[in-house]
């Protein structure tokens, strides 16, 4: 039984052409790492993150190089591309001549409200949008002295300040983030603004850390906001391959049902009655399916006898156990064969599926 969501109907804005708000599915995102003036550099780690699934990509725009660089990248790629900018109001200027399809600005670290005006009329005139990215870690200094610490009140009054700043300039093609590093405060914070405004939001923890810590929080974090109805596009921070940053979004997109893209690994965590290498097998499927797109089911499970009973909503599955593997499907089993074709097995009855599956989609 699947968990009942009732998202926040939010207005609806465009990344390039992928729709964010009023109803969309919920994108993912992720930030590319390489220097952006690196152009080849940067397109293939672009077309990787494609390839994992990617909906949205950002890049920082750190100087101007790396803006003149965006022109050349959006040539080379099939996603989105939103220009990373911090304090200088003509970086962003540049990045959106030279083609972004968003801007990612924080207005309090940009300047005073001609500057803000110039890279709003900028935007206006290229139809691109602008993320309004309020971070625990750059409130204001009057709101830090009214509310002593970045509390999530700050983070949302400073979000409402530059909503209304932007508002004035006639702009209101925005979406908003208020990321804080720690999980309680990003999920009050996105809890109150969701309750003041309409405006389509990007959710995530930010610098959430390495693997373990990144991932956990990450999944507390935004899980717990997407399984209230907050939030319209997510990234998972990490410090590690941003590849693997997709492929965390969709493993909680997937968890609350969601979104479906790509296997869904379910595998037991072994115990004294297994005496097969399910370490091993799950890594190998995992990293031989990485990149499939097929929702499919998959069980790898330790023990021949009880593995297609406890794994029997699975569209396939394998169990090993004594020198023999068995396939199933649905509970049922299909084939046996030797344990040391278990991988072989399962990854040919997977390509199957997924080829049937694009062929129908």
């Amino acid at each position: 039984m699947s968990l009942e969501i009732n998202r926040k109907r939010t207005r609806q804005i465009y990344v390039g052409n992928i729709p964010l708000g009023n109803g969309a599915p919920i994108a993912v995102q992720s930030m590319t790492n390489t220097f952006t003036a690196d152009v080849d550099s940067t397109v293939s780690q672009i077309v990787r993150l494609q390839n994992a699934g990617c909906e949205i990509v950002r890049v920082a725009v750190p100087d101007e190089d790396s803006a003149g660089a965006i022109a050349s990248i959006k040539q080379r790629v099939a996603i989105p591309v939103i220009a990373d900018i911090h304090f200088s109001y003509r970086l962003a200027i540049a990045a959106a001549r030279s083609g972004a399809d968003a801007l990612r600005i924080n207005p309090g670290n940009i300047g005073g409200k001609d500057k803000i005006k110039a890279v709003v009329d900028c935007a206006g005139d290229h139809g691109i949008s602008i993320r309004v990215g309020v971070n625990s870690g750059s409130i204001e200094k009057d709101l830090l002295k009214k509310y002593r610490e970045p509390t999530a009140a700050a983070m949302v009054e400073s979000a409402l300040r530059h909503l209304d700043i932007i508002g004035s300039l006639g702009f209101d093609n925005i979406k908003v983030s208020l990321k804080a590093s720690d999980v309680g405060r990003t999920i009050e914070a996105y809890r109150l603004f969701s309750s003041k405004s309409d405006f389509p939001v990007h959710v995530g923890v930010t610098e959430a850390g390495g693997l373990f810590p990144g991932l956990v929080k990450s999944a507390i974090g935004i899980g717990t906001l997407l399984a209230e109805g907050i939030g319209d596009t997510i990234r998972v921070s990490l410090t590690r391959d941003p590849v693997e940053e997709v492929r965390a979004a969709f493993e909680i997109l997937k968890a609350l049902d969601i979104r479906q893209r790509g296997p869904d690994i379910i595998s037991c965590p072994t115990c004294g009655r297994c005496n097969i290498d399910l370490f091993h097998i799950v890594d190998a499927v995992e990293r031989a399916t990485i990149n499939h797109i097929a929702p499919i089911k998959i069980a790898i499970m330790g023990c021949v006898v009880n593995g297609p009973g406890e794994a029997k909503e699975a569209d396939i599955g394998i169990a090993g156990g004594d020198d023999r593997g068995v396939l199933f499907k649905r509970g049922e089993i299909v084939k046996t064969f030797s344990q040391d074709r278990l991988i072989e097995v399962l990854l040919t009855e997977i390509a199957v599926y997924e080829q049937r599956w694009l062929e129908k989609n």
